[in-house]
């Protein structure tokens, strides 16, 4: 997300805010904020999936595309792109496969870390150390 995004979203916040808006949900300042986060998370889960494979466990496995999943969480439902390989073998662990709903402590977590300033990548750094993934 760049500077002025993030700008974008603060006014956005802001504004909705005052308004007596919903932050959360379908138009909710937040909801970019969620789905960015939860697709570099799992970008990050497929590289090192992808880097691990790559000790010769499997040969010849790539990136294949994307998928769309919707994914709901206490504030409304989220459309996020998923990563996949060509194996099928990626098991994420943030978002599981089949998995339709998001931890509630998870979303508090991400939202509160991203308001307490920490970026995508030291939130990214954190949940992982969580998951241990």
């Amino acid at each position: 997300m760049s500077t002025e995004e993030k700008e974008n979203l603060k006014e956005k916040a802001l504004r909705q805010f005052k308004n007596g808006e919903p932050l959360f949900g379908k138009g909710g300042a937040f909801t970019p904020m969620l789905k960015e986060f939860l697709e570099e998370a799992l970008e990050a889960e497929m590289e090192g999936h992808l880097s691990s494979d790559e000790s010769g466990r499997e040969v010849g496995n790539k990136r294949n595309g994307k998928g769309r999943k919707t994914v709901k969480s206490s504030h409304g439902e989220v459309e996020i792109e998923t990563p996949q390989d060509r194996h099928s073998s990626f098991q994420p662990q943030i978002i599981e496969k089949r998995q339709r709903i998001l931890a509630d402590n998870l979303e508090k977590q991400i939202i509160a870390m991203y308001g307490l300033g920490n970026s995508l990548r030291d939130i990214q750094d954190h949940i992982s150390e969580m998951y241990d993934t």
